[in-house]
């Protein structure tokens, strides 16, 4: 059975109008779809100053009634993601979570480093990775999620908050091969490439969208509509992903 799920990212929650209402009216569109998502991915920086305010906030506009799988990004708080997302006690652990949906677990892993840009997956991380890995029935598909990207991508603004030591990651994959694909966000802009052998996917921006070297000298692109992806992941483990806007 192939599973058909949504991503979003970044959307810096800030109690502005803007970044209120360009969270919203991707999420009517996801609630509003003819077909409904499986599941939606929010792969980070889902508040832009990790205050409690903005992740009640979060709650509201997420609130669907398909699941909604989030992981922190470098603009999250633990304690406060902790408490207003997840109910959970306020403690700074890493945030990492694993679903099962339709049959595929989506690790859900916090890279963050708190006060940092920068991504790092913390030792008890990766072995969690590795244990819930292991951990699942042999004919499971799985994703790995998180923020930074573990390769460049060509950009100076993405490329100097990138995952570190990457490696470490790629060390655990090589010993699970159920994995089809590694999900992330962080750069505001769709792309895709590869890593450790498996497809990269990296996840648009609902705030604003990065220009390319190329494209201009300003980053920040704040005319261009929110966009999201819609990955779908078929049995045999192959992974087709679409991109859209959201006018």
């Amino acid at each position: 059975m192939s599973v058909l799920l949504a991503q979003i990212s970044d959307l810096h929650l800030d109690g502005s109008e803007r970044a209120t209402r360009r969270a919203v009216r991707v999420m009517d569109y996801l609630r509003n779809l003819p077909r409904p998502v499986d599941g939606l991915l929010v792969t980070g920086d889902i508040a832009d100053h990790g205050a409690e305010a903005e992740y009640e906030e979060a709650a509201q506009i997420l609130a669907a009634e398909f699941p909604v799988l989030m992981c922190p990004g470098n603009h999250d708080a633990r304690p406060a993601y902790r408490k207003a997302l997840l109910g959970e006690e306020p403690d700074g652990s890493p945030v990492n979570q694993v679903h099962l949906i339709a049959g595929t677990a989506v690790l859900m892993c916090d890279a963050t480093i708190p006060g940092r840009d920068e991504g790092r997956l913390a030792p008890e991380t990766l072995a969690w990775v590795d244990t819930t890995l292991a951990e699942l029935p042999q004919d499971t598909r799985a994703l790995i999620c998180f923020h930074q990207p573990p390769v460049e991508l060509h950009h100076p603004l993405p490329d100097a908050g990138m995952l570190e030591s990457p490696g470490e990651l790629a060390a655990v994959l090589a010993k699970h091969p159920q994995v089809a694909a590694v999900i992330t966000g962080h750069a505001h802009t769709a792309a895709v490439s590869t890593f450790a052998g498996r497809p990269l996917i990296v996840g648009p921006a609902i705030t604003w969208t990065l220009r390319l070297p190329w494209e201009g000298d300003h980053a920040a692109d704040l005319e261009q509509p929110p966009g999201l992806a819609f990955h779908i992941l078929d049995d045999d483990g192959r992974l087709t992903t679409h991109y859209r806007v959201v006018l």
